[in-house]
């Protein structure tokens, strides 16, 4: 693209502004903006923000027949003939997993990637490590590594990369993970006016979650997974630092279910609960928000009594299985457009650099779940909260919830329970924090008194 024809392009689409500082810019800046504008769809930018800002459409959920997708809690006989099945499809090199990983931890107050931050344990293991040893733990379980491949964004590829590379990536081979970027979407201001983030470039954001299925076509992951024999890709987000990856477990309950897509969900702590909860919506499986939900749909219960299981109580924790003929199948399906205001930094008319203090910019996102109803249904594994999530999304504080803090207490407080399983006497316990190296144990199998010894700082560790 040529300055003469970015120039013209804009003029057709009310977005001449953003080459309001083409004078100031060096040549490496001025190809750069020029190559952020040929990749954008204006007219797409503008249908979004006409029919999700200006003038948006009633929900549909609104209008929709919404019932009870339960979440389903097998026996323990059952739950071990489901690992069986799931570490024999392991072994046969049929799944891998799959990691979305483009968010920054400035939530967190941290600078970078959120996959690297240190939430406090005693062995200071990032959120990376912590799932790649999860992943060498199960490559060891099942005699073959398991295939990863891991979306980033525009923002944090090269460090997200740097860091794999500076921990020989945490022990696994080099030729089974991959990296790819995921695509962006302009942001724009009330009027509809694309942003820049500096003088030559233009304020972009991840698509979103729902951005991962035809950015694993786009990248030749599907195409990967297919040479390799993978038939199943593990979901999971970078946040939760308790999520077993790849639990061959839910692998098992999977394959059994005859279905192409299966999700983990945990119990609603409370009606009032501010989560997502699987559902079927006029007759498809989805996910229906909090916001959504009347209070009397929040509350209802089982047999209409007070000591019944929640009717919408399976709480979506971001954890799926999908078979890869489906997401092949689906990669490019036109999922609905969702919209967010959000605080976005931007360069204003003058060239000075704005921080915002409240919301001021219109981000435009694809969700995953809404390739859920494309499935004839979904299998839902109901697990243990306190065993397998812990979300990292919010700074620690006092009273704060999904924090380092909190994380890092839930995972202590499981391996504890490991350690008495074990049985390590609660002398040996007493007033000390205990953890377990994923190295050692997956899900608190194969422990021993011994495999235990404790450090200078009097922390329990294993072997």
């Amino acid at each position: 693209m040529t300055f003469e024809s970015a120039q013209a392009l804009l003029a057709l689409h009310g977005q001449s502004h953003l080459l309001r500082f083409w004078e100031e810019l060096d040549a490496e800046s001025r190809a750069g903006l020029l190559s952020d504008i040929s990749a954008i769809d204006f007219d797409t930018v503008a249908k979004l923000h006409r029919t999700l800002v200006t003038h948006p459409a009633p929900e549909a959920s609104a209008t929709a027949r919404i019932e009870p997708l339960p979440g389903q809690n097998p026996a323990p006989h059952v739950s071990a003939e489901y690992r069986r099945l799931g570490l024999a499809a392991l072994a046969e090199g049929k799944c891998a997993a799959f990691l979305v990983a483009g968010g920054q931890g400035t939530r967190l107050g941290h600078d970078g990637p959120k996959g690297v931050f240190d939430i406090g344990l005693p062995s200071h293991k990032s959120l990376f490590q912590l799932q790649a040893e999860r992943l060498l733990r199960i490559g060891t379980l099942c005699g073959k590594p398991v295939p990863w491949y891991i979306m980033t964004s525009r923002e944090n590829h090269a460090a997200t990369t740097g860091f794999f590379s500076q921990h020989a990536f945490f022990g696994l081979p080099e030729n089974q993970i991959a990296f790819f970027p995921q695509a962006e979407f302009p942001l724009t201001d009330d009027t509809g006016k694309i942003l820049l983030s500096d003088k030559g470039r233009i304020a972009l954001g991840p698509n979103g979650n729902g951005g991962c299925f035809p950015a694993l076509k786009a990248s030749g992951a599907l195409d990967d997974m297919r040479r390799r024999g993978v038939e199943w890709l593990f979901f999971y987000s970078v946040d939760n630092a308790l999520v077993r990856v790849c639990d061959p477990e839910f692998l098992g309950f999977a394959l059994k279910s005859g279905l192409p897509a299966a999700s983990k969900a945990v119990p609603k702590v409370s009606p009032e609960e501010r989560v997502g909860v699987f559902c079927r919506r006029d007759g498809k499986p989805s996910v229906i928000e909090y916001s959504e939900m009347p209070p009397e749909m929040c509350a209802a219960r089982a047999n209409d009594s007070a000591e019944g299981v929640l009717l919408y109580g399976a709480a979506n924790i971001a954890v799926h299985l999908f078979r890869r003929d489906f997401l092949e199948q689906h990669a490019d399906a036109a999922l609905p457009w969702h919209v967010a205001h959000k605080k976005i930094p931007h360069v204003d008319a003058e060239g000075a650099l704005v921080s915002p203090a409240s919301p001021n910019a219109w981000k435009f996102e694809l969700f995953m779940f809404d390739l859920f109803p494309m499935a004839p249904d979904m299998a839902v594994l109901e697990v243990e909260r306190a065993a397998e999530f812990a979300p990292v999304k919010n700074r620690s504080g006092e009273g704060v919830s999904d924090s380092p803090a909190t994380a890092r207490a839930l995972i202590l407080d499981l391996h504890r329970l490991w350690a008495q399983q074990a049985g390590l006497p609660e002398s040996r316990l007493a007033e000390k924090e205990v953890e377990v190296s994923p190295l050692t144990s997956y899900a608190g199998e194969g422990l021993a008194p011994d495999a235990f010894h404790e450090d200078a700082t009097r922390t329990i560790l294993s072997a």
